[in-house]
């Protein structure tokens, strides 16, 4: 058992590294051009090299195999002339035809030997001298007849020259036979040559293929690397170059050496970083010269509206004196100053987050109070569109933030959604994991179209420009709520579906500074859109049109009201 189980963790220690390997691998083949065709040529080459390799092979093979075939077929030929002349006058049957046997087979060594042309030495080989396998008759062997294989035997008794490729004692051999002529009945003649010789030196010449493919593979492995090398350094380089670039070194440039395709690319490439620099110059130039604007406007008009709104306040206290024109212009200008007023602090609050002023003042503290008391703000505007708030409020949820960005948050957020929810209910939900928190607002209104998740938070963008504003808004709280969740190190994001309405979702951190992974909530959601096409009228016993839980919720926060900006 313990074998088994020793066994099993080995195989898996060995797959995970295995598989370690192969990762590494892959990520160095995906992010390198020069181990990809240094790869590729060395995977080429060696195709090519095997191939060469067996074709020549092949062809060494053949020419030993047909050289020791032709210096043997001769040696044949030649030994068999010498016995037919040695044992013309012989009787095989004869009681001493075996010592003739003996000295026909001496004397054959010696004249055979001595006859053949230097470039046709068959090297080592037996012969085999026996007077036939006729039962009837007594038989008379020289030789080692066990090698000389059944098949092979029948073909000579036949009366013909035959051939066989035979391994005889483990050692490879080709064996001739051929019948040779006497006084009575014909004798068979065997020899016996050696393929060993051939054997070695195939072996020779593989070793010498295997060897010289290897050295030639890491010649053309050290060829590929180094001209691949000329061509991938410079790209590197560039890319190297286009990163820091990308990074803010707008000054960084590429080396131009020389007037091959390279430098081309180079001088290419600093003419555009240059114009590049210089449009990017031009548009922080721009920008700033915007803000400056911006902020010096908004500071400006503050004193004039300052006192517009004291007139406007003492006209407005006296109202009921003046006729009832005078009295409803009255209220108007009032209006129109308090949106004037809400415009104002939202681009000095642009102004801010532009110019890197913004402090964060963040504290540990319950997002319960902060939700409720962003509720509470936009009560008015869900009194006027009748439009039911269903809160999801737990106690107890902490993190460390900044209650006022927060609240400001939450109060654009659910603004926006009364704002676009066509009068149907609108969700505030709240949740927390072990590392973030999260608030959900979501309405069921005519939703965002593909693409337009992405617009929400730039500053003045409106969905639908026929649409008349409910709220009052500036047109500038969903991106001061962005600012104000980047501030937190948190996220600000949007969905929505025609037909299913939108949801933003506010997710911080639980500890300030702290990376965000994920959230508690889901920003899609998976229930179906509401079949209500038309708001429904407040209950009698409710006029506000505020259920009884968001009531008793909002009693118990520990903060007063705020309102502010909204969208």
């Amino acid at each position: 058992m313990r074998t088994s189980r020793s066994v099993s963790s080995s195989l898996r220690a060995l797959r995970d590294i295995v598989a370690d390997v192969l990762t590494i691998f892959g990520v160095a083949w995906r992010r390198s051009l020069q181990l990809r065709v240094t790869a590729s040529t060395l995977a080429l080459c060696t195709g090519v090299i095997i191939v060469l390799g067996l074709v020549l092979q092949t062809q060494i093979a053949d020419r030993l195999v047909q050289s020791k075939l032709t210096a043997a077929k001769n040696q044949m030929e030649s030994a068999a002339a010498v016995l037919e002349r040695e044992m013309s006058a012989v009787n095989p049957d004869d009681e001493s035809v075996l010592g003739t046997l003996n000295k026909a087979l001496d004397r054959l060594s010696v004249v055979t030997l001595t006859d053949q042309p230097r470039n046709q030495n068959v090297g080592d080989f037996r012969a085999v001298l026996t007077t036939g396998d006729d039962e009837e008759r007594s038989q008379a062997t020289v030789g080692d007849l066990n090698a000389i294989p059944p098949d092979l035997r029948a073909t000579v008794a036949s009366g013909v020259l035959a051939r066989k490729f035979q391994a005889v004692d483990g050692v490879p051999a080709v064996i001739y036979g051929q019948p040779i002529r006497t006084a009575g009945r014909d004798l068979q003649f065997y020899l016996v040559f050696s393929l060993s010789s051939e054997e070695r030196t195939l072996g020779l010449v593989q070793s010498t293929l295997i060897v010289g493919g290897l050295v030639l593979l890491l010649l053309l492995a050290a060829v590929a690397s180094l001209v691949t090398r000329q061509v991938v350094r410079p790209v590197q380089q560039a890319a190297e170059v286009a990163e820091r670039f990308a990074d803010g070194h707008l000054e960084e440039r590429m080396p131009v050496k020389g007037d091959d395709e390279v430098a081309r690319l180079a001088e290419s490439y600093n003419e555009m970083a240059s114009s590049i620099q210089a449009q990017i110059r031009q548009l922080e130039e721009f920008g700033a010269l915007q803000r400056r604007f911006t902020s010096d406007v908004s500071h400006e008009l503050r004193t004039p509206l300052t006192t517009v709104r004291m007139a406007a306040d003492v006209l407005h206290a006296s109202r009921e004196q003046f006729p009832e024109g005078l009295a409803r212009s009255t209220e108007l200008l009032v209006d129109e100053l308090d949106r004037f007023e809400a415009l104002l602090a939202d681009l000095l609050e642009i102004s801010r987050l532009d110019a890197g002023m913004a402090d964060l003042s963040a504290e540990r503290a319950e997002l319960r109070p902060v939700v409720l008391n962003a509720v509470e703000a936009v009560r008015g505007l869900a009194e006027e569109n009748a439009t039911r708030l269903e809160l999801d409020v737990p106690a107890g949820v902490v993190a460390e933030m900044d209650p006022r960005r927060v609240e400001r948050i939450v109060r654009n957020l659910v603004a926006n959604a009364l704002d676009h929810g066509e009068g149907r209910p609108v969700q505030i939900r709240l949740a927390e994991d072990e590392h973030s928190v999260a608030v959900l607002v979501r309405d069921h209104g005519l939703g965002l179209r593909p693409g337009e998740a992405g617009l929400v938070f730039n500053r003045f963008w409106r969905a639908d420009s026929s649409r008349q504003r409910r709220s009052g808004g500036t047109g500038l709280g969903l991106s001061i709520s962005l600012e104000d969740a980047r501030l937190h190190g948190g996220w600000l994001q949007a969905w929505g579906e025609p037909g299913r309405g939108a949801a933003f979702r506010l997710t911080l951190p639980k500890v300030a500074g702290q990376v965000l992974a994920g959230s508690p909530l889901p920003l899609v959601p998976t229930e179906e859109p509401l079949e209500t096409p038309a708001p429904k009228p407040p209950p009698e016993d409710q006029p506000d049109g505020r259920p009884d839980d968001l009531d008793d919720d909002l009693d118990q926060a520990v903060e007063p009201a705020r309102t502010g900006e909204q969208r």
